[in-house]
Order: C-alpha cells, then structure tokens, then sequence
C-alpha cells in the first residue's frame, strides 16, 4: 500500500461513523436531561421576573397615573440613592444588619463553646437552643411584640414589677419597650432567631478542630485563653466570615420584624420595607424596581465573598 493510500485510509470514516469525542458528549447530555426540567423551572420562577424588575426599574410607571408610564433611564436609580428616605432606609439597613450579625456571632460563639463541652443531655440543650431558628419569622416577631414587649401584660414588664415588689416599691415602672427602644425591639428579636444559626456554624469549626495541637499546647503548659486565642479563634476564622457572610445575606432583606413590630415607623424603616411602602403604598413601580435591584446588587455582592469563603473552606478540608 502507498503512502498516499494509508493517509487516505486513515483520514476517511465510513458514512455514518460517529467522532470519537460526540460519544461523552452525548452521555454528558443524558445525564444532564433529567435536570433540564428543574432548570427551566429555576429559570422561569427566578430569573424572569427578575430581568422584568430589572426593565421596570428603568421605567416611569406609577399605577395612580398609567398614561404617563416611559423610559427614563436611570432616573429612578438617582432618585434611590438621593431621596432623603431611600438614603435613611439604606442607612438603618445597615445599622440592623451589622448590629444583628455581630451580636449573634458572639452570642453564638459564646454557646458553640459550652456546647462544645461534654456533659449529660448535651443533644436535648443543643435541640432547644436550635428551636428558635425553625420559627416561622413572622410568629417570632409577634411572640416578641405580644408576649415580650407589650407594655401591659407583656413578660419584661411583668417580671419587672414583680422584682419592684420584692424591694417593697409600690408603684413599679412600665416602659413601653417598642416605642422607647424600636431599633433594639427589632434587634433584640432578629438576634433571638439567629444566634442557633450562627451557633451551628462556628460549633461546626469547633468539631473540626485538630486534635494534635491541642494536645502540643496542653503539654507546652498553655492555659485555656492562650490556647482560645492562639489556637482556636484563628482556625474558626473562616467559619466566622462565613456566619457573618450568609447572616448579612438574610438579615439585609430582613421584612418580617420591622413590619410586624413597628410597621416601619420610629426610625426602623430599612429597605425592604421601604420597597414595600413604594409599591403597594405608592404604587411607584419603577422607582421600587430599581431599590429592589440595589438590593439584590448588594447581595450578590455578599455572596460572592460568602462563595469563597465556602470554597476555601472545602479546600481547607481536602488537604487534611
């Protein structure tokens, strides 16, 4: 056979041969067509509403005037990051959030570490402790509105009369929490319901401690705070990041306490509730569109930081 003939011969395929590399690409697409229907779902549920915000929100569209709806460019986006409101809601967001995630990290840091411990009924304490965060948010804010803080027949008030009484004073005071206090009323509830998260993470970090240096440090002689803060707080340093990441990711869209709570009133208007007023209040479609595209902005911004932390994390993981 001659040169040009086994080139030949190897360079035809018979009619209706398949290439080599259509073969794993066809199974990747079998494997993948059962997901198909879910990711249409995903797609339809999610991302075209948003892609309609997102046209809305460069939109005049007021329903109380619908012969005036127009293209406006990003009017409504100046008018969110100027109207003194907007501004102030933004600002108030940010007050809940930080104040909200750094109390439950501490409060969740100080319980990961008892919890940590070994002593009789530790899975019941640690259930208990849980209960809080699988409260539907809307029952938690009314158990804290109702229960807690009413100026009446509220908890707070009434075992503070009931301590008055035992020092002999007759007439005991009565704060109206919500009303002196409205920011910490909203605090105090979102801290009550987060803590268990926060507390989940970081006794996870604990849990994954190595033992090794723990041991090295015990017979080096380290007391228990060197060894806290030499050894301990640094290696749950990623796991803090990560509780501070994914709590500002839910707390910032956090509507359910300062509705139920204050209705927005007394200062604690964020910005969720500030979108809510503007569509269902005001009616202003495109300007609440487009406060509802910052929002997500920030958020995917928060996630982004969250998603590598979670990925160093796992590289963490796989080199031990």
């Amino acid at each position: 056979m001659s040169a040009v003939e086994t080139a030949t011969a190897r360079v035809v395929r018979p009619v209706g041969a398949r290439p080599a590399r259509a073969q794993p690409r066809r199974t990747a697409w079998i494997r993948r067509a059962p997901l198909l229907p879910a990711l249409v779902f995903l797609i339809v549920v999610t991302q075209l509403p948003f892609v309609a915000t997102l046209v809305i929100s460069f939109m005049n569209w007021n329903a109380l005037y619908p012969d005036q709806v127009r293209f406006t460019g990003v009017d409504n986006y100046r008018t969110v990051l100027t109207d003194a409101a907007l501004r102030a809601s933004i600002v108030t967001t940010v007050e809940l959030t930080v104040s909200v995630v750094l109390v439950s990290l501490l409060l969740g840091l100080l319980i990961a570490l008892l919890l940590d411990r070994v002593f009789l009924g530790r899975g019941l304490v640690r259930t208990m402790l849980i209960a809080p965060f699988l409260v539907v948010p809307v029952a938690s804010a009314l158990l804290w509105k109702h229960a807690l803080f009413n100026p009446v027949y509220g908890l707070f008030n009434g075992v503070l009369t009931d301590v008055w009484h035992l020092f002999g004073a007759n007439s005991p005071p009565q704060p109206d929490w919500i009303t002196q206090s409205p920011k910490a009323a909203v605090v105090t509830a979102l801290v009550w319901q987060w803590t268990p998260f926060m507390m989940l993470i970081l006794l996870a970090g604990l849990q994954s401690r190595p033992a090794e240096a723990f041991e090295a440090a015990t017979v080096d002689g380290a007391s228990a705070w060197q060894t806290f803060r030499y050894i301990t707080l640094p290696h749950l340093r990623r796991y803090l990041e990560l509780g501070a990441l994914l709590g500002s990711i839910y707390v910032v869209q956090n509507f359910d306490a300062v509705f139920t709570i204050t209705s927005g009133g007394l200062g604690t208007a964020n910005l969720p509730y500030t979108i809510y007023q503007t569509f269902y209040q005001a009616h202003d479609y495109g300007r609440a569109s487009a406060a509802g595209v910052v929002v997500v902005i920030g958020t995917i911004i928060i996630a982004t930081f969250a998603l590598r932390v979670v990925s160093s994390l796992f590289r963490e993981e796989a080199k031990r």
